[in-house]
């Protein structure tokens, strides 16, 4: 037997489609109106401000000739605006699912920190010990929006086992989901920084995700 090949480096395995990891591509909306007045958005629906348009036209650019298997959005006007944006670079429509929504947040919605405090003095104190998302008066509580956010992306998963998926969300959404690749809760506290149309990608397989990337906004620079 020849031993002509000892030593050698073998060769890459051809790549298939079992081989290619999952993508999710978690991208926050550009900057709106109210986060320009630094007001609690939640569920209510400002537009992106001339600041935020800026920021998603930037944003679109990085997504030029990329090839992705699923395209995603929350369904409220800031993210539909942002992935409008990337969508003229796909040449595809994202499909718009209610479940990617930010976290409700009741009666504090539309207010500023002043407002909320002067309001509701009791459970802005409570918050500022303990953030917790059930302190919130009619808001949507954590483990409701935790259930949620698991439902969609469980859902995503489901429908692609591998290849590049866009999601256009909303921070709470992408903290939840970075929050349960680590094994934690949320309860309203929220460790990462997810800036205005940054990138968060989770990559893996749909039963065990790692966190490949948190919080990229190079493009806006």
């Amino acid at each position: 037997m020849s031993n002509s090949g000892e030593g050698a480096t073998p060769p890459d395995l051809p790549e298939t489609t079992h081989s290619r990891p999952l993508q999710l591509i978690l991208v926050r909306h550009g900057s709106s109106t109210w986060n320009d007045e630094r007001r609690i958005q939640g569920q209510l629906d400002p537009p992106l401000s001339e600041k935020g348009r800026d920021q998603a036209h930037r944003l679109g650019a990085r997504f030029r000739g990329v090839d992705v298997v699923g395209f995603y959005s929350s369904d409220l006007q800031r993210a539909v605006a942002t992935a409008a944006a990337i969508a003229e670079e796909l040449g595809r429509e994202p499909e718009l699912l209610p479940a990617l929504r930010e976290v409700a947040l009741g009666e504090w919605e539309g207010l500023n920190r002043d407002e909320v405090v002067a309001r509701y003095p009791e459970q802005w104190e409570r918050w500022r010990q303990q953030p917790l998302w059930d302190i919130v008066p009619g808001g949507e509580g954590a483990e409701a929006f935790e259930r949620r956010v698991a439902g969609v992306i469980d859902e995503l998963t489901a429908r692609h086992s591998q290849g590049r998926v866009i999601v256009v969300t909303h921070a709470g959404v992408i903290q939840v989901a970075l929050l349960r690749v680590v094994g934690r809760s949320s309860n309203g506290l929220f460790p990462f920084t997810i800036g205005n149309t940054s990138l968060t990608v989770l990559e893996g397989s749909p039963d065990r995700f790692v966190v490949g990337r948190v919080n990229d906004t190079c493009h806006l620079y």
